[in-house]
Formats: structure tokens, sequence, C-alpha cells
């Protein structure tokens, strides 16, 4: 699916210009990191290339197993935010 598909969809429900695709991922990839999940399922999820192109070249491991459990986690994350548990409400950014 190309991220032009979902920013569509983004479009569709009303969030144009407040949320995109590769928001998600960035999200996404946050909140894995944060959780202390391996590095190389983040990357290997979000299908990025390795920069090290040795290791790129010869490392073909796919870390199902490691990624099934880690989107378990990160759906059943998501699910506990749309029901409104465990959420902090305030005002973030920069002070005036």
């Amino acid at each position: 699916m190309s991220e032009a598909a979902i920013n569509q969809v983004i479009k569709r429900i009303g969030y144009d210009g407040r949320a995109t695709g590769h928001g998600f991922r960035h999200t996404m990839s946050t909140i894995l990191h944060e959780q202390g999940y391996n590095t190389a399922w983040i990357e290997t999820q979000l299908a990025h290339v390795d920069k090290n192109s040795i290791r790129g070249t010869y490392n073909h491991a796919q870390y199902l197993e490691g990624r099934r459990e880690m989107l378990q986690w990160y759906a059943d994350h998501m699910e506990m935010l749309e029901r409104g548990e465990n959420v902090l409400i305030g005002k973030f950014g920069k002070r005036a």
C-alpha cells in the first residue's frame, strides 16, 4: 500500500493537514523504541534498508516471531488508548 493511499484515507476521514501516513510511522517507531523493542525488528517492520552495506548484504533475517509479538503489543496498546485507558491529557509544547 502506498503512502499516497494512506494519506487519501486520512484526508477522507477529516484529518488532512493534521496527520500523515509517515507521521504514523514516526509515532510507531518512537513508541516501540520507548518500550525497548529490538531496533532491528522495528526497522525491518518499517521496511528500512540497513545503512551498513556489509550487514545489509549478508543479513536477510526477517525476525518474524519477534515482530509478531511486537505488533501484537502495539495493537493492544492502540486499543487501550482507543478505550481511553492510561491516557495523559495536557498541553505540551513550547512555553510562552
